[in-house]
């Protein structure tokens, strides 16, 4: 006990001493020292290298939990929480420590101890680290325990340590390794042993061997004393030659939170950690540093450093101007909507009491929280960005907006405690769906409404809500980080540490409507009318389990479901083998999903996406998103590979045009109307940037809730959130049409497609089974 146990340690005493009981001890002070037990011999059904726990003593309980506090499958990693007779009262004289750490959940009170384990399917536990260990690099979130287990593995190899070490742009991963007696694994070695173990992010950049580990008083690691690694070129080595290839190298380090200097000349922008979403900020900085502009495809088609510069310079022999800035707008003119907003502003006209684009977000807070600090925290958020204090009227039959003064932002207080503990989430809920089912006021707003429910001490429930026209997923991230500089700011007394914005959402509104015009805009409409056949598509026939109605009814449900860690990477994987993201290929096996289940070769479904590509906006709250209609043929049955190039196409071809808005483009296609229906789609497949990581404040925990609402504007929407090692499917479906068990079956026949064409894309994609293995199991084949 006392620590992590290392694997090697009870081989040796179980060899040594034969006659010996050797137990392996585990438990944390505030659960009376030990809870859990796990013998040296027999039994272990572990990964090896990895620490085991055994189980928990009689009268003890231990519950794994994710960061939501909700209960995590076997083999996923969560929190240790204790419960039974051996968890203490508390902290003496801490009372908010003591609420923070000793929570109620489910009716049981539980020591959360900061631990990280997972189930193994024989009920042993399997201790994986800490999660103040734990670290996010790259976007990944990664527990340093898992990479220590895989080393520890290595035959030469005694005793690891891995940890991320703080970066000017970002964090790295580094292992410190102590070697076998008589052994002398390499750095390169260990790396390319853990490559072909570990997914490509979790592998350290830096091995630092030393011959032994510096330990406290306490017979603990001391993670303080270890060396920061020698600094080498991450990949290749090749340095940047030029200077445009040397500004692409820093903004590749910027965009993906590397360490200066560390990107090579032939390093590939996806291995490092790159996607879709990051690549437009990649084009930003480039216009705004070079005032070259080159579309997303480039990074796709040249993802290395060397490549992409020679698009840059070409890019500048072809057009050095460059384009228009975006600046503040005339202040003595009224000031038009957006193209997206001006569509919103006229579905709340015709339908005002719907709530069908209200944004509801529950975030939980624990810990010790300052309602005054808080209020006057968003009050701030809201002084800053003009659009949560913005309305829109009518002038000269024309909707404009309305920028009122800044003001107090009220913060409505619901006190739960008098309530029983079990009561309290429900009552959350309640309130979640009452918001989100409220109706804003365009004309005289708020646009932003927020209320506080307190469950107990040490445990809060913030609910915002915003209508679509002032937000989006985007700005819900960015009001988030704001809030998490500016709160202990003003909790000390001090003044906001965060500049003033350079542009408001208004500028950039009258910027897009002089940006879209003239020869630019027949540019883009004539590339979407090519895509789209002039609009004159065949509607997407799926089975449905209840008449379509004259009229839609957007009432809702949805069923999810979380893919293996396994299945994720193959996924990744595969496409960064087609030089596609993962977004484009769970695309590709969505669309054949609904040309399958439809009989149907032309498949078009909806994506938004950020429309963010200008740094002047990266930063701002507002109504940015804009849809994009992605045509996919099926016909001449491709195989997974051809099918998945043929979305590469598309998509990057809809990404050179995604700026001219949907609504722009609906307008000039006049596409047949329909109320049953949705113009030009009536699936949309959504990559999900709502941030649902811990956001860190100190003497607070932040986590987000998923996202409060019942509706379905479409037939289906399939959300896909990347959870770091698993993708989570979440598939919102219309009530009218569909039951839930079609829903679930859907997302089983769409896991199945994916497992078949990563484990075969040379197939054509119609010999693929739709009969799922569970399906198979419910009418066994005679």
């Amino acid at each position: 006990g006392g620590d992590a146990v290392p694997p090697g340690l009870l081989a040796d005493m179980a060899e040594d001493f034969p006659q010996a009981q050797v137990q392996v001890l585990y438990g944390p002070t505030e659960a009376t020292i030990i809870c859990c037990r796990q013998g040296a011999r027999g039994g272990w059904s572990g990964s090896p290298g990895a620490t085991p726990l055994g189980r928990p003593l009689d009268n003890a309980a231990v519950l794994l939990l994710d960061r939501w506090g909700d209960p995590v499958p076997i083999g996923v990693p969560g929190e240790i929480c204790i419960a039974g007779a051996g968890v203490t009262r508390g902290y003496l004289g801490l009372p908010e420590l003591t609420a923070e750490k000793f929570p109620e959940i489910g009716g049981r009170r539980l020591y959360r101890s900061g631990d990280l384990a997972r189930h193994l399917p024989d009920g042993h536990l399997e201790f994986l680290g800490r999660i103040d260990h734990q670290v996010k690099v790259r976007g990944f979130r990664i527990e340093p325990g898992e990479i220590e287990a895989a080393l520890a593995a290595h035959p030469g190899v005694r005793e690891a340590v891995v940890m991320a070490r703080d970066e000017p742009s970002g964090q790295q991963l580094v292992a410190y390794v102590v070697p076998r007696d008589g052994a002398t694994p390499a750095p390169e070695e260990l790396r390319a042993s853990l490559a072909a173990r570990l997914p490509e992010y979790m592998v350290p950049a830096f091995v630092v061997i030393l011959e032994t580990l510096t330990l406290t008083p306490h017979g603990k690691v001391d993670r303080r004393t270890l060396p920061a690694p020698e600094r080498t070129t991450v990949g290749t080595g090749a340095a940047p030659r030029t200077p445009v290839e040397e500004l692409l190298a820093g903004i590749w380090e910027a965009v993906l939170g590397l360490p200066a200097r560390t990107v090579g000349l032939h390093d590939n922008f996806f291995t490092l950690g790159g996607q879709s979403l990051l690549a437009t900020q990649v084009v930003s900085r480039i216009r705004r540093l070079t005032g070259a502009e080159i579309p997303v495809r480039t990074l796709f088609e040249q993802p290395t450093v060397a490549g992409t510069a020679r698009s840059i310079e070409t890019a500048l022999r072809a057009d050095p101007a460059g384009e228009e800035p975006l600046g503040p707008a005339p202040c003595d003119e009224p000031v038009p909507l957006s193209f997206a907003q001006e569509r919103l502003w006229f579905l709340a006209r015709l339908e005002p009491e719907s709530s069908a684009y209200n944004m509801t977000f529950q975030v939980r807070l624990q810990g010790a929280l300052d309602a005054g600090a808080l209020a006057r925290s968003l009050t701030e958020v809201v002084r800053r960005h003009e659009v949560l204090r913005t309305t829109f009227s009518s002038a000269s039959g024309r909707p404009v907006q309305v920028v009122a003064p800044p003001a107090p932002v009220p913060l409505s207080v619901a006190d739960l405690t008098g309530l029983p503990a079990v009561a309290r989430e429900p009552e959350v809920r309640r309130l979640t769906a009452r918001e989100a089912d409220r109706p804003f006021d365009l004309e005289r707003g708020p646009l932003l409404r927020v209320l506080l429910a307190r469950l107990g001490a040490g445990d809060h429930r913030l609910i915002l809500g915003t209508h679509h026209i002032a937000s989006d997923a985007w700005s819900t991230g960015v009001l988030f980080r704001e809030l998490a500089a500016i709160y202990p700011a003003f909790r000390k007394g001090r003044p906001s540490p965060l500049p003033e914005l350079p542009v408001q959402y208004a500028d950039f509104a009258a910027w897009q409507r002089r940006h879209f015009s003239g020869e630019r805009l027949a540019a883009h409409l004539a590339w979407w009318r090519e895509h789209l056949g002039g609009g004159e598509l065949s509607p997407l026939e799926l089975p449905t389990d209840r008449p379509r109605p004259p009229v839609q009814d957007h009432r809702g449900a949805s069923r999810a479901l979380t893919l293996t860690p396994e299945l994720s990477r193959s996924i990744a994987a595969l496409g960064l083998r087609e030089g596609a993201s993962v977004f484009m290929t769970l695309l590709a096996a969505f669309q054949l999903l609904l040309g399958r289940l439809s009989g149907q070769e032309d498949v078009v479904v909806g994506t938004p996406v950020a429309s963010r590509d200008r740094q002047e906006i990266e930063g701002l709250i507002g109504l940015f998103v804009n849809t994009l209609a992605l045509r996919t043929r099926l016909a001449s049955n491709p195989t997974f590979r051809e099918l998945l190039g043929r979305v590469r196409e598309t998509a990057l071809g809809a990404y050179a045009h995604h700026g001219l808005p949907f609504e722009k483009l609906v307008e000039e296609l006049h596409p047949r109307r329909d109320l049953s229906r949705h113009p030009l789609f009536d699936v949309m497949l959504n990559l999900v940037s709502t941030p649902r990581e811990p956001v860190e404040i100190p003497g607070l925990r932040l986590a987000f809730e998923e996202p409060s609402g019942t509706g379905s504007k479409f037939v289906f929407t399939l959300y896909v959130s990347d959870l770091g090692d698993r993708l989570h499917l979440n598939l919102v479906y219309q009530r009218a049409l569909f039951t839930a068990e079609r829903a679930a079956g859907l997302l089983d026949q769409l896991a199945f497609l994916l497992e078949q064409a990563v484990a075969d894309p040379a197939r054509p994609v119609f010999a693929y089974s739709l009969v799922t293995p569970a399906a198979r199991a419910l009418f066994p084949d005679p």
